[in-house]
């Protein structure tokens, strides 16, 4: 689990560079491997992320921000708003992931890079994101709805050879 902790840490920290610079995750990511190196099985998984949610990225800043009271997506701090995006990635898109993995995961980033309170605040926002892609009624959930639409975007993606 350890590989995959260092990936989700790189990953946070090559979306707070392209928010702070302004440039493109992939980009981001190209000059964070260029300059801090990493293990090779890290930077596949913190890719996997960082391309997902480049893809994902305003369907994942909608649900921030509805399920976010009294915080506008802007106004958040740059590290608990790209932890947020990690996460919720993995709860729409990655359903082999258990969603208390990914919370989890997402409250031990916000305690090591983020202000005092920020495990608090991602926690409750991951929270009402669950049980608002949990709360489905009668067919699909709104996950299941969410990992088709990521697959079938993620296969159109090879399809044209993005």
């Amino acid at each position: 689990m350890a590989r995959r902790r260092r990936s989700r840490e790189m990953a946070v920290k090559v979306l707070y560079q392209a928010d702070m610079s302004g440039v493109s995750i992939t980009e981001a990511f190209q000059l964070f491997c260029e300059h801090f190196g990493g293990a090779a099985e890290s930077k596949v998984f913190a890719k996997e992320l960082l391309d997902g949610i480049d893809a994902h990225l305003d369907e994942i800043n909608s649900l921030i921000s509805e399920s976010s009271e009294h915080w506008r997506l802007d106004r958040m701090s740059i590290v608990d708003r790209n932890i947020l995006r990690l996460a919720i990635y993995e709860l729409l898109c990655r359903p082999e992931i258990p969603a208390k993995v990914s919370i989890n995961e997402a409250v031990e980033l916000g305690k090591k890079f983020g202000a005092e309170d920020s495990g608090a605040f991602i926690n409750g926002i991951l929270d009402r994101i669950r049980l608002h892609l949990r709360a489905g009624e009668g067919g699909t959930t709104q996950a299941e709805e969410g990992a088709a639409s990521c697959q079938a975007a993620e296969a159109g993606g090879e399809a044209d050879g993005s």
